[in-house]
């Protein structure tokens, strides 16, 4: 196979043959904000601040400026976004994400979008409340040219809790505006209301100064991606059976800004995530918690039991010792293999990002495809079990350990599934113990990977080496995010994940940031973008 023309080996690096310029040769149409030390940390390519390498494309120059001149206000923005606590795993904080969905709404109003908000219903708890109100679909579009590409913009408006009780340093939901870190710090700033405004900030430029879009466009934002996507599904696949009468009548292509950079200096095009299966793993005895002293070495304790099954789940080199498991993933070939040397990464990335020399291996390519192309096990806790202060001489007599497995292609989470609770149910009945185990799915995704080589990834590849000066990584992600096979089995179209954040924004986390630079320039990497799809040959 061929390996794509944007993405070529030389001396250790990726170089792009669309654009390769001497310092001489790299135009200056305006003056960027991003600062120096933003570009010495940022890129790694030719271009100086406010260069950009030539597009090969009308991309407008007045654009760009526009970008520049009014950055401030499009901080202000997210300020004002960030403000709403639209936190749609706390029930008490619903009508804040309705909120921000009738916020989000006015806005794209504001700058000319036809908007439609779909009521998605009440929410189905597991005990049958229905009582809580589902946020709103917010849907837009703008242009209905058919001689034009029709490109599919998704975000989502909802974020994580935050309090400064777990660890801010400034207030979560006051966006700070740090002149001297060039950070913009607060909950949603990257996660991913920051991304979903980049694109406003596209729109509101080609509005004010009456450029027509060279795309149609449809724009589709949920508010609750952070709880499970909740009526999501149910919509694109109602919408996509109505054919020409649905919503994604004539989408060419998806975009997604929902993932970030693999580090904090060179951007990326992800063409894949991991999906996943979540296990609840069970052990009973006897009716009540009994007393060690009573009791030790007299009943089977299910601590005991629990701790084997866990002990025959992952070796401590990370290799999952359930059979067939790894058997289902074949290696990778030399094309695959040259993606992962290519990428801008150091063992010392991972020591960075977890204060700590803890990486399974010292090689950099076999770190990444643990990352991102091998499935993981992780063990996440047990309940049940004594876990407080002190000391408590207690068998406890129900424990639970969950589980999860991070699948990726070919593994498919229902045959993941019949293999994980066999070889379980198997090891538990070979301890020869008198008590009870069950094991429960408690939540699945499949995995995603698609086809890097489509003119939709050779677009963003042209934009992102325009704006940073160098061809992007190309890489996949560790984590889940399961629309993405959503829309391309339902769609038929190439999905594209275009992050505009970097690796270390520190997204679910306290001190959540995106840099003020990635926040700009990342609003003209979405625009020009969207010129190169228009530019793009589709055979």
């Amino acid at each position: 196979m061929r390996m794509p023309e944007w993405l070529i080996t030389w001396p250790g690096k990726c170089v792009g043959c669309w654009y390769v310029y001497e310092e001489t040769q790299v135009i200056k149409p305006h003056m960027s904000t991003t600062t120096q030390s933003d570009h010495a940390r940022v890129g790694n390519g030719v271009n100086k601040p406010g260069q950009y390498a030539a597009p090969a494309v009308g991309v407008p120059d007045e654009f760009l400026k526009f970008i520049d001149d009014n950055a401030q206000s499009f901080v202000d923005r997210l300020a004002d976004a960030v403000a709403i606590k639209s936190v749609s795993g706390d029930s008490t904080l619903r009508d804040e994400v309705c909120r921000m969905g009738d916020w989000l709404e006015g806005e794209l109003k504001r700058i000319g979008v036809s908007t439609k908000l779909i009521d998605l219903g009440p929410q189905l708890a597991a005990e049958g409340d229905e009582s809580l109100h589902l946020p709103p679909l917010v849907l837009g579009r703008i242009g209905e040219d058919a001689n034009k590409k029709t490109i599919l913009i998704y975000g989502h408006y909802d974020v994580q809790p935050a309090e400064m009780s777990d660890g801010w340093n400034t207030d979560p939901w006051v966006l700070d505006d740090n002149k001297t870190t060039g950070r913009l710090t607060g909950r949603g700033a990257t996660d991913d209301k920051g991304p979903v405004l980049g694109w406003l900030n596209v729109l509101e430029a080609h509005q004010t100064l009456g450029i027509e879009l060279p795309v149609n466009l449809r724009l589709l934002f949920e508010g609750m991606e952070e709880s499970g996507s909740q009526g999501l599904d149910g919509f694109i696949i109602a919408e996509a059976k109505k054919g020409e009468d649905g919503y994604f009548n004539g989408v060419n292509c998806v975009c997604i800004s929902d993932n970030y950079w693999l580090n904090a200096r060179t951007p990326c095009l992800t063409y894949g995530v991991r999906g996943l299966v979540y296990f609840s793993m069970n052990v009973t005895g006897a009716d009540r918690d009994l007393h060690s002293g009573m009791f030790g070495r007299v009943v089977h304790e299910p601590m005991t039991d629990l701790s084997i099954l866990m002990s025959k789940l992952v070796a401590p080199n990370g290799t999952i010792l359930i059979d067939g498991i790894e058997d289902m993933v074949p290696p990778p070939d030399e094309e695959e293999r040259k993606i992962y040397e290519a990428m801008d990464y150091t063992v010392q990335d991972l020591d960075a990002m977890t204060g700590a020399s803890v990486g399974l291996s010292d090689d950099k390519v076999d770190r990444l495809m643990g990352r991102m192309r091998y499935p993981a096990l992780s063990i996440h806790g047990v309940q049940g079990s004594f876990d407080t202060e002190g000391t408590k001489t207690v068998i406890p007599h129900s424990v639970t350990a969950k589980f999860s497995i991070r699948i990726v292609n070919p593994q498919m989470r229902d045959k993941v599934t019949h293999v994980v609770k066999k070889y379980v149910c198997d090891q538990f009945d070979a301890i020869g113990t008198k008590n009870k185990m069950c094991i429960d799915r408690l939540d699945g995704a499949d995995a995603w990977v698609t086809d890097y080589k489509h003119w939709n990834y050779e677009a963003a590849a042209k934009a992102t080496q325009m704006i940073y000066g160098r061809p992007p990584d190309l890489t996949r992600e560790g984590g889940s995010i399961p629309v993405t096979l959503t829309f391309e089995n339902n769609l038929g179209v190439n999905v594209l994940l275009l992050p505009m954040g970097r690796g270390d924004d520190g997204a679910h986390s306290a001190n959540e940031k995106i840099d003020r630079s990635n926040f700009i320039e990342g609003s003209k990497l979405f625009g020009v973008y969207l010129y190169e799809v228009a530019a793009a040959a589709t055979d």
